[in-house]
């Protein structure tokens, strides 16, 4: 089974850190980006098909990423779980049309669960290869 591509996108270290290491472990391939600018030319060699999208950042915040996201016919497909700690993430979110939102701080069996139902809806509209499910958390 081939590990599904995921773009973790936040300024913080350690929630890049965290997220990397939790997902690894649950058998996603994992790159990370620092700000908008930086993940969009990640997303464009790589190709993930899931990415976790931090919104308050220096040099390219969320929101800027994603209207670049959207224009982009290679990326704009892509869907954007929003993991933020502003208070109007979920808003933000659904302004955005984001597949959901994870507010800071939060539960990291949440998060992996809300990754791992993300890419069994896709596998289901045929956007993700089926055999691609990672196993279930432990």
């Amino acid at each position: 089974m081939s590990k599904i591509p995921v773009l973790v996108i936040d300024d913080d270290s350690d929630a890049r850190t965290l997220l990397e290491l939790a997902l690894s472990v649950e058998g996603f391939a994992v790159r990370c980006a620092v700000n908008g600018a930086d993940a969009l030319r990640v997303a464009r060699r790589w190709r993930p098909d899931v990415i976790l999208l931090d919104l308050a950042m220096p040099v390219m915040d969320g929101y800027a990423f994603r209207a670049a996201q959207l224009l982009d016919p290679i990326l704009a497909a892509i869907p954007v779980i929003c993991v933020s700690g502003r208070h109007d993430a979920e808003q933000a979110a659904r302004e955005l049309q984001l597949a959901g939102c994870v507010p800071k701080p939060f539960a990291l069996g949440e998060l992996i669960r809300r990754v791992q139902d993300l890419v069994r809806r896709s596998c289901v509209r045929g956007t993700a290869p089926p055999d691609a499910t990672p196993s279930a958390a432990v």
